[in-house]
């Protein structure tokens, strides 16, 4: 399930993409399966290391070729990214920014290590459902490593423009998810017992798995008017003279 659409981004093949806060690796998975050069990054090792198992495992189940495969997995901060200015032509950054307390750092930080050209899909958390998800449970966010900020569509603009980034446009997704959570919170969002959310959560998984008419019909209605995840679509103004540098070091996958 992504919440930044690719062919919008512009990922094409042999392209260095950063997955920011990859978390399990949805879109670092497309990016490789679209045969681009990728660097899933996260703070979490237990993030860091399913990321990496289950690339070995595409790589083993002939999901994609060993030739075709160029993807580091790696643990970092997002406030001080261990990569050249310009290392990447396509920057996905999806639901990260509003657990970082310094989130302008975050994003000229995005900004340094994007190329003069490339482009970037930031995704955060939608105001208006968000807002809700807070007023009836304190406990969505008020938890290590929760959310610390609800962004409007116009702030997230503003801030990524002082960064040095250019808005191209934006949407929002996931309209199936926002009554999921607003059921989570009423009933506590650590309540996996409870019949509802368990009968929601199986509808949510086989909309993933099987992407059947219903589910994304629904999904096409509902996205616009409560959407989840808003995504906004960056690019960093071309430079004269300037010219893309190299990543540093970091481990390719093999097939072993």
């Amino acid at each position: 399930m992504l919440t930044a659409n690719f062919d919008r981004l512009g990922v094409a093949r042999g392209e260095r993409v950063l997955d920011l806060g990859c978390g399990f690796g949805r879109h670092a998975f497309e990016a490789v399966r679209r045969g681009a050069r990728v660097v899933a990054l996260d703070a979490g090792m237990g993030e860091v290391v399913q990321v990496r198992a289950v690339l070995a495992a595409m790589v083993d189940a002939g999901e994609v070729s060993v030739e075709g495969v160029s993807a580091g997995v790696v643990p970092g901060d997002a406030l001080r990214l261990p990569f050249d200015d310009g290392a990447f032509d396509r920057i996905v950054a999806s639901e990260v920014l509003e657990h970082i307390a310094d989130d302008a750092t975050a994003m000229a930080e995005l900004a340094r290590v994007l190329r003069p050209g490339g482009t970037m899909a930031v995704t955060v958390p939608r105001c208006g459902p968000e807002v809700l998800n807070w007023l009836l449970s304190d406990a969505y966010h008020d938890v290590p490593g929760g959310h610390i900020r609800i962004y409007r569509r116009s702030e997230l603009r503003r801030r990524l423009e002082a960064a040095g980034l250019r808005a191209t446009g934006g949407h929002h997704t996931h309209g199936l998810h926002s009554p999921y959570w607003w059921l989570r919170c009423l009933v506590g969002p650590s309540n996996d017992t409870n019949r509802a959310v368990a009968a929601y959560h199986r509808l949510l998984v086989w909309d993933i798995e099987r992407r059947p008419l219903l589910t994304r019909v629904l999904e096409g209605l509902l996205s616009p008017i409560i959407g989840k995840s808003l995504v906004l679509y960056v690019e960093k103004p071309a430079a004269a003279h300037s010219a893309p540098s190299a990543l540093r070091a970091i481990p390719e996958m093999s097939a072993a």
